[in-house]
């Protein structure tokens, strides 16, 4: 893919999403990235459903946009193999256990100083808990979302992706591409990026730390309604779906009253300010679901977007697809994957103004690449090649 980063190489030493992702942003960017896999099995993320007779699609997505090499890095020569591969590239991404990188003599400390090392863990690179293994849902329950989400009456209640691991991944690239810049803009050094899953959910709490630490206040699950603000909810409709309408702002809620036909309620003291209007949520949001209920969403949204009422429909997959702005947008792109074709995806984001996404190539079959990226890059023959093969090193 062409793009800003068009020139730059990243070599992806991650597995499962964080640091895949991190790369593949990167790669979305128009860097080219290179996928290193172990020569047996490869990437978990191969090995997750849902399934297409056999195949992974959440593989088919997050595997992407990428070449695969396969090679042993628990061996001296494979080792070697990736030293030489580090010194062409401009960034590496990870995301082993602390010290694992160490371990196998492929740290930041042997590779070259120019060299952009993102390493995405659990607990970050140091501290008392940086030994620790995790996976998202560690991330998200330390980082302080986890307790944040759901009803109050309720146990906490996961985000439905894997949203410390996607996150980070975005964290990760965006100081990847700022370490890029302080090197070739300001002639300086390489880097290496500490990124901690759990960390990435902590920076997005908005105010739940300094009401803590300035009021005493300790931040709750409030389900889909803000203590604060009202008329605001996920609200059922005839047709079986649920439209999120926002209208706390005193403008907004005339201009919901006027969607509804019910002018009426501009004149009650009950709902005369915002801060009357939280003090009886209960009784506004029910007379706001009351009239959901008897129109289908398509009708709500129409009669909201008519008085600009920000709404939308909870979506499902099957709503994103038929969804005309989706299409004039170009969000979703046609995927040629080298193992079940064609397959629709959503496109790379952002893109700048006036561009039209351009699909990723498929994600690759383990090791497809071995080969063209070890000749290429690093001059090997082919013989060179198979007897690397030989002792399972690629």
């Amino acid at each position: 893919m062409t793009g800003p980063l068009e020139g730059l190489r990243v070599l992806d030493l991650g597995t499962r999403i964080a640091a895949p992702f991190c790369a593949g942003l990167l790669g979305e960017q128009g860097a080219e990235v290179v996928k290193i896999e172990q020569p047996r099995g490869g990437d978990f993320m191969r090995e997750i459903g849902p399934f297409v007779d056999g195949y992974s699609l959440f593989w088919a997505v997050e595997g992407r946009g990428r070449k695969s090499v396969t090679l042993d890095l628990r061996t001296a020569e494979g080792q070697e193999v990736f030293r030489g591969l580090a010194a062409t590239a401009d960034v590496v991404v990870e995301n082993f256990r602390p010290g694992t990188l160490e371990q196998w003599n492929i740290d930041p400390s042997r590779l070259g100083e120019r060299l952009v090392t993102v390493r995405i863990s659990m607990f970050g690179q140091d501290g008392p808990y940086s030994a620790r293994p995790g996976l998202d849902r560690v991330g998200i329950g330390y980082g302080g979302l986890l307790h944040l989400t759901g009803y109050p009456d309720r146990p906490p209640v996961r985000v439905g992706v894997t949203i410390s691991d996607y996150l980070t991944g975005v964290f990760a690239a965006h100081a990847a591409v700022a370490a890029l810049y302080a090197r070739d803009a300001r002639g300086g050094s390489g880097a290496v990026i500490d990124a901690a899953l759990y960390g990435s959910v902590l920076r997005i709490l908005e105010w739940t730390l300094p009401a803590y630490d300035r009021l005493g206040t300790i931040r709750s699950r409030e389900g889909n309604r803000l203590a604060n603000s009202a008329p605001l909810d996920n609200y059922p409709t005839h047709d079986g779906k649920y439209v999120c309408i926002v209208a706390g702002s005193d403008a907004n809620f005339a201009r919901l009253c006027k969607a509804m036909d019910r002018l009426d309620l501009l004149d009650d003291a009950r709902f005369a300010r915002l801060a009357d209007r939280a003090a009886n949520g209960d009784t506004i949001n029910a007379i706001v679901s009351e009239w959901t209920a008897t129109l289908d969403a398509r009708t709500v949204e129409e009669r909201c977007v008519a008085h600009d009422v920000p709404v939308a429909t909870a979506y499902t997959s099957a709503d994103i697809f038929a969804d005309p702005h989706f299409d004039a947008r170009h969000d979703l792109v046609t995927v040629d994957d080298p193992v079940i074709g064609p397959i629709r995806q959503q496109a790379p984001y952002p893109r700048q103004v006036g561009e039209t996404p351009v699909a990723p190539t498929g994600a690759p079959r383990l090791g497809e690449h071995t080969d063209e990226v070890l000749s290429t890059l690093l001059g090997l023959s082919t013989a060179d090649v198979d007897a690397l093969r030989a002792k399972g090193i690629v």
